[in-house]
């Protein structure tokens, strides 16, 4: 292992009993060793681990009756339930990959996913939903043929080397990237890991969004360990709820991204009474939140993971029972078990001791690279120079070095690839709808922080052609409306975290000396107050007449249900949410009331659509009018 520790002849520890195995292969070992125990549980539903694989096995017969082949990729859409777990792992019993997509997508993304992942089948699609010619909804309900036997079918794919699934990252061209991540990088995360101790007794809290690589963790540890897995209810995140769930389910194993850890310890710190490992990672983690959970908790074990979806969820980890002193950034600690770290330099060289570096992971953890991408694959994993004849070793972009304790310290990117509330984004995605967008000419997408000063958030910088300003199709538009008109067009397209909640529409951007965007410059540019106009040539002559208003006391109360999520003292109708410094976090507990009061779905994206009090009343209006009809909108189907 080069560099962490200096010692580029250390072996790797003798492989854990378990890792040579596919994931539904050590869940049957735990079904045969404790069929009764209870494996999956959501409110007053369990499901035992003979329950949970019977299921599975009679899913993976239909699919092999329809013809689904090894390592054929069969994409799950489903919210967190007792469905989706048996999905996931009757694909996996199947010789099949999953590709797990959330039930709200945008119909474009959802589109675009199942054409790159080559999906014939899908699994769970609610009633109505849009599906690409060619690709068929299974009704997994059905009866499966039987096959001879009752035992599970081993096929001659079950080996660990098979893909297990597909995850989506953003991508740097402009189009999302299907990492493949196989059965052993999965096994080496969760089979008896050095960072972690699981174990028959735990609870894991089943939380983040399905095709968040976090749900990796989350799902397959306890159920690869004999644990039960506890499923938070689907639907807008409420964090009084969710210290409820972990409470009534007697959580014992809680994984949190950054962002959430940090509001959810404010807002209920009492909810860690029973729970003995807290995870978080995904973005930096604060230590004064950490300090006082630590403080507050005496002997509960904290850890801070590291790792892109491309070496399985986390490269290297840090715990500590122990209240951090100091304001020191929380370190990403050292490779977890099956893990090596090299920190080298812009030539693949190391670097010296204590110097700043590339993190590159290599290991077991690593995927097989980019689903039909052989150049992106080619650039981003190389030959590791320090390992076995063959292996190779991933270069994340991300910047560290070595601490005096040999603990890795997270320094940033050394591209433009940002992380954020535990998603990873490319700005180049988001610029690219931009552009796509008719009549913007430039477009330019950064992290800044947010007005409250508790993290940061996207903002998005754009510019109109001429033609446009002369006439074209967005000529008499206010800066406001033109935000408006490109942030629309990105909801249809982009899943809400890619949407840039603040967009500024420039005359030109700021450039520098020598000719690039002084992007210093371009947060104080005049213009860089969202909602402002841009040009006088984009200014209408008379101002545009606001919406109808639908109702004063519904456009009263989310005025003051915004006020209370957001800490001000009053929000106006046509104030825009995330200008006000509103975010995913506090978008989710506004829509959940929103759900709770008027018992009407109302999709995430629907604010990132309408941005304002005013507009979000006629769209709760309509959708109210639409249940009282008996229709709603295509995301509020079931799974």
């Amino acid at each position: 292992m080069t560099n962490v520790a200096q010692d580029s002849q250390r072996q790797l520890r003798p492989e854990p009993s378990g890792q040579g195995r596919c994931i539904h292969q050590l869940v049957r070992q735990q079904a045969a060793r404790t069929p009764e125990a209870v494996a999956v549980s959501f409110g007053a539903r369990t499901l035992t681990y003979r329950e949970l694989v019977d299921r599975a096995e009679r899913l993976a017969r239909r699919l092999r009756a329809v013809g689904t082949t090894g390592e054929e990729v069969v994409a799950v859409v489903a919210e967190r339930s007792p469905e989706l777990i048996v999905r996931l792992l009757g694909v996996l019993c199947a010789s099949a990959a999953y590709l797990a997509l959330e039930p709200d997508l945008p119909p474009a993304r959802r589109e675009q996913l199942l054409a790159a992942a080559g999906c014939r089948t899908v699994l769970g699609a609610p009633a109505g939903l849009s599906l690409p010619a060619g690709v068929r909804a299974l009704d997994d309900g059905a009866e499966a043929p039987d096959e001879p036997g009752s035992q599970p079918v081993e096929r001659a794919l079950d080996v660990p080397e098979q893909l297990a699934y597909l995850s989506f990252t953003s991508g740097s061209t402009g189009a999302p990237k299907a990492v493949c991540v196989p059965h052993a990088a999965v096994a080496r995360l969760v089979v008896a890991p050095d960072w972690c101790d699981f174990g028959p007794s735990d609870v894991f809290l089943q939380l983040a969004p399905v095709a968040f690589d976090a749900s990796t963790l989350e799902i397959w540890a306890p159920l690869c360990n004999g644990g039960r897995l506890a499923i938070m209810a689907p639907g807008t995140l409420d964090l009084a709820e969710l210290a409820a769930a972990i409470s009534d389910e007697r959580v014992s194993v809680l994984w949190l991204t950054a962002g959430l850890f940090s509001r959810f310890a404010d807002r209920h710190p009492e909810a860690f009474a029973g729970v003995r490992q807290v995870i978080s990672g995904g973005d930096v983690v604060s230590p004064a939140h950490v300090r006082r959970l630590l403080q507050a908790w005496p002997g509960l074990r904290f850890t801070n993971g590291y790792g892109p979806t491309e070496n399985t969820t986390f490269t290297s980890c840090w715990s500590t029972t122990e209240p951090p002193a100091g304001t020191d950034p929380i370190p990403i600690g050292r490779p977890i078990s099956g893990t090596q770290v090299r920190l080298l330099d812009e030539d693949l060289r190391p670097v010296p001791a204590g110097a700043a570096g590339q993190l590159c992971a290599a290991g077991a953890g690593l995927a097989r690279g980019y689903l039909g991408q052989p150049g992106a694959t080619a650039d981003r994993f190389r030959p590791d120079p320090a390992g076995p004849p063959g292996a190779r070793m991933y270069l994340t972009g991300d910047l560290a070095q070595l601490d005096g304790e040999q603990n890795l310290r997270f320094l940033g990117r050394a591209d433009r690839q940002l992380k954020l509330r535990g998603y990873r984004i490319e700005p180049a995605e988001i610029e690219a709808a931009m552009l796509a967008v008719p009549g913007v000419s430039q477009a330019l997408v950064v992290a800044e922080p947010e007005p409250a000063g508790s993290g940061r958030r996207l903002a998005g910088y754009l510019t109109v052609g001429a033609a446009q300003q002369d006439g074209g199709v967005h000529a008499g538009l206010t800066g406001a409306e033109i935000e408006a008109a490109v942030r629309r067009r990105l909801a249809e397209r982009l899943p809400g975290y890619l949407v840039p909640p603040v967009l500024t529409v420039l005359a030109e951007f700021p450039l520098t000396a020598n000719g690039k965007i002084d992007l210093e410059l371009l947060s104080r540019t005049p213009e860089h107050q969202p909602g402002a106009p841009a040009t006088a040539a984009t200014q209408p002559a008379e101002p545009t007449q606001p919406a109808e208003s639908v109702g004063s006391e519904l456009e009263d109360w989310l005025s003051q249900l915004w006020a209370r999520q957001l800490g001000l003292s009053r929000v106006g109708l046509d104030d825009d949410f995330f200008e006000l410094g509103g975010h995913s976090l506090v978008a989710a507990e506004l829509l959940d009331a929103v759900q709770r009061r008027y018992s009407v779905f109302i999709p995430g994206r629907a604010l990132y659509l309408n941005p304002t009090v005013r507009e979000l009343a006629v769209e709760v209006a309509a959708e109210l009018g639409r249940a009282a009809a008996g229709t709603g909108t295509e995301s509020g189907g079931g799974a």
